[in-house]
């Protein structure tokens, strides 16, 4: 959730400034590549409606846009690397893991923080493939930069250390690989979570080093559990962010959802759609403090974007949900005029397969079975009958049929009346009420079903 709500505001940033935004896989850590995960990232963004003008499946003058094959076709990471190694800036690495974990302990038994420049060699070898390569800090200062959202921000020359740049295996690291496709992309502004703050110094010296022009820092704030004390995780209940598709919620809304999470354009309006989103956006805008995710809240914001569908897009999505087994029964005219009051009660779509699995609209597919105890009254059910004939086909309404029994009901006692007759119809102690019903079921089918309660 926090990746997309990130790649969330980089888009409507360059939307707002009719601007470029890139989908860049960053690929070069292969242990902790995972299977599919490429095609997943497409498929979320692409649900939430996150269009990229670069990347994988959109050609652009930076390609390629996988970094594995940036390497293997362009060798750019290695270019810039043999440029560092040239300004003194880089040099090879030939300790041994076991000689590192050594340093580390004897750091910790110390109560120190492990730095590796404290340990550089003197004079490393020449550096070749196979052997990492180190960027080497030159200067130990204080670090200061502007950040879009946090403002000034400083850190001192304990965050400064010589950090790998290109592993043993040839593939750069993260913290090397994605300054040099910045650089060469001509990226303006870096979003990223808090969790890089502490990184930005080491990556900032690697700019100077590469006499490079530096992006605009934002830091996006961190999504909080529904609790509001610590940042969101499995723990907590985070879920991919796929899931909520799956459990019927509106892109839309879910779009809507997570801009406001840590961003607010001011105002009273909560319900905005994509274009009035980035016609709002603004970075200025974006929240420092952690923003709170409240599953409650995206409901209630997806039942909103549920009221705004179109009514085709509306039954649409509905059939999308609803098993195909109600789906084959109902009669085409029945669902459309018990669609409104199916929707009522939902607020995700995956609500709907629910109700339906749990036969709670079996009334509009089959006669229900109804026994004269649980009616508990047949008294008034022929003369509702004939109040019910009266009602013209053609406008066999719900305000029709209220109007034309509701004085009888009132007069007999509703209990009496409209309980026996809802009862008729559905066959369910809570259902919709009758003259809904009705009007869902239509005057033939309505009187159908009070009929055949007289005859218990």
């Amino acid at each position: 959730m926090g990746n997309v709500r990130t790649a969330l505001y980089a888009w409507l940033w360059a939307r707002k400034n009719s601007g470029t935004f890139i989908l860049r896989i960053e690929d070069t850590d292969k242990k902790r590549e995972v299977e599919g995960s490429i095609d997943h990232i497409k498929r979320t963004l692409t649900w939430l409606g996150l269009t990229w003008d670069q990347g994988p499946d959109a050609p652009g003058p930076h390609a390629p846009y996988i970094q594995s094959e940036r390497m293997a076709e362009l060798g750019v990471y290695q270019k810039y690397a043999e440029r560092l190694i040239e300004r003194g800036f880089a040099y090879a690495d030939t300790s041994t893991p076991e000689a590192l974990d050594e340093l580390r302990k004897t750091a910790e038994a110390n109560k120190r923080p492990f730095l590796f420049r404290e340990h550089r060699p003197e004079h490393p070898p020449a550096w070749q493939p196979g052997v990492p390569l180190r960027f080497k800090i030159k200067e130990l200062k204080r670090t200061t930069w502007q950040d879009a959202v946090r403002g000034e921000l400083s850190a001192g020359p304990e965050a400064l250390d010589d950090f790998i740049l290109i592993k043993s295996d040839g593939y750069p690291t993260y913290n090397f690989a994605h300054i040099v496709d910045d650089i060469e992309m001509g990226i303006t502004h870096v979003i990223r979570g808090q969790e890089f703050i502490s990184s930005t110094p080491n990556y900032i010296a690697v700019y100077e080093a590469l006499e490079a022009a530096q992006p605009i820092y934002v830091t996006a704030p961190p999504i909080l559990g529904e609790e509001g004390t610590k940042k969101m995780g499995k723990r907590e209940g985070a879920k991919d962010t796929l899931e909520y598709e799956r459990e019927g919620y509106l892109p839309e809304a879910m779009f809507n959802f997570m801009a406001f999470l840590g961003w607010n354009p001011g105002g009273e309006q909560e319900v905005m759609s994509r274009d009035e989103i980035v016609a709002a956006f603004d970075i200025s805008k974006i929240q420092k403090s952690g923003a709170q995710f409240n599953e409650e809240k995206l409901a209630w914001l997806n039942k909103e974007h549920i009221k705004r569908l179109h009514p085709s897009a509306l039954a649409a999505k509905a059939k999308d949900f609803l098993p195909e087994s109600f789906l084959a029964r109902v009669p085409t005219e029945v669902f459309t005029r018990a669609l409104p009051t199916m929707l009522e009660r939902i607020s995700t779509f995956g609500e709907l397969r629910t109700m339906a699995e749990s036969g709670e609209f079996d009334y509009l597919i089959e006669t229900p079975r109804v026994t004269k105890e649980a009616l508990k009254t047949q008294e008034f059910l022929p003369e509702t009958i004939t109040r019910v004939e009266t009602v013209a086909e053609s406008d066999f309404t719900q305000d029709r049929l209220k109007a034309a029994l509701w004085d009888f009901a009132t007069e007999k006692g509703r209990g009496n009346v409209l309980w026996p007759m809802r009862y008729a119809l559905t066959g369910k102690d809570k259902s919709p009420d009758p003259f809904t019903v009705g009007a869902i079921l239509g005057k033939e089918e309505t009187l159908k079903r009070l009929r055949a309660a007289t005859q218990l």
